[in-house]
């Protein structure tokens, strides 16, 4: 018998439901179609963080795709086979019709990425852009990860900084001071709009990372262009903080041989 799905499953479930109706279902088309990939809030290039490995030809599971664009740009650069988990039926309705659309030959799962129910040893890359790395609890998804890897498989994902999350208040956006202690961070239940994300420091993080038989090979503090403006839908860190602190982190390990 399976174990009950936690609480926070379901309450991250409705908020994706709403946000693929108000915001990610419409832009779906755009992000599947870029040609370059880009990270996060401030639509970092790809190039200019160089945290991907060569998948020409790889296995790649995308933990939390949402609407899988991730998936989309990976496969088109090359990966032999991509698979997105996600929870939300909302965002893989969006993923399997833009699917139809391009021809790209994702395989889309319904599945929570701290148990996805698929094959051990089956790919060369794991990744997740704000998926499971912050809507599941490191302490599950990233032993999956490390499971769903083959020997010197690697993963990569964008969270927020910890800095960030430190200075963010429980209503608001990001300050310019401390709003919350670092000892014993790990689950935040935000009220506006009710959702729970999992969020920790570099040490516990890296101490995560290490159990589950991964070595850091990277991490690449991701701060706002001279030029942003504050983004029009994920306003909760304004350019001009991010242009001096880090707001997001890129991580890349590798699972051991």
């Amino acid at each position: 018998m399976s174990a009950p799905e936690p609480d926070y499953v379901r309450v991250n479930r409705d908020h994706w439901t709403k946000a693929n109706a108000e915001y990610t279902d419409r832009r779906a088309e755009h992000a599947w179609s870029e040609d370059e990939i880009s990270w996060g809030v401030w639509s970092t290039p790809e190039s200019e963080v160089n945290v991907l490995p060569d998948v020409r030809g790889k296995d790649v599971v995308e933990l939390g795709c949402g609407t899988a664009y991730v998936g989309a740009w990976l496969k088109k650069r090359g990966a032999r086979r991509v698979v997105g988990v996600d929870v939300t039926p909302a965002q893989l309705a969006t993923a399997r019709r833009m699917n139809e659309q391009t021809g790209l030959g994702l395989e889309l799962v319904e599945a929570n990425a701290e148990q996805t129910g698929l094959p051990s040893a089956s790919f060369d890359l794991a990744v997740s852009e704000y998926g499971a790395s912050i809507w599941c609890d490191p302490r599950k998804w990233i032993p999956e990860a490390a499971r769903l890897l083959r020997p010197g498989g690697e993963l990569v994902f964008l969270r927020n900084s910890t800095l960030s999350v430190l200075c963010m208040p429980q209503e608001g956006k990001v300050t310019t001071s401390l709003q919350r202690p670092q000892r014993g961070l790990l689950r935040i239940d935000w009220t506006d709009p009710p959702e729970t994300e999992f969020q920790m420091g570099h040490g516990d993080l890296f101490r995560i990372l290490r159990a589950s038989d991964f070595e850091v090979i990277d991490l690449v503090e991701i701060f706002a262009k001279d030029d942003s403006d504050d983004h029009a839908h994920y306003s909760y860190v304004p350019a001009d903080w991010a242009k001096k602190w880090p707001a997001e982190e890129m991580w890349r390990a590798r699972k051991r041989v």
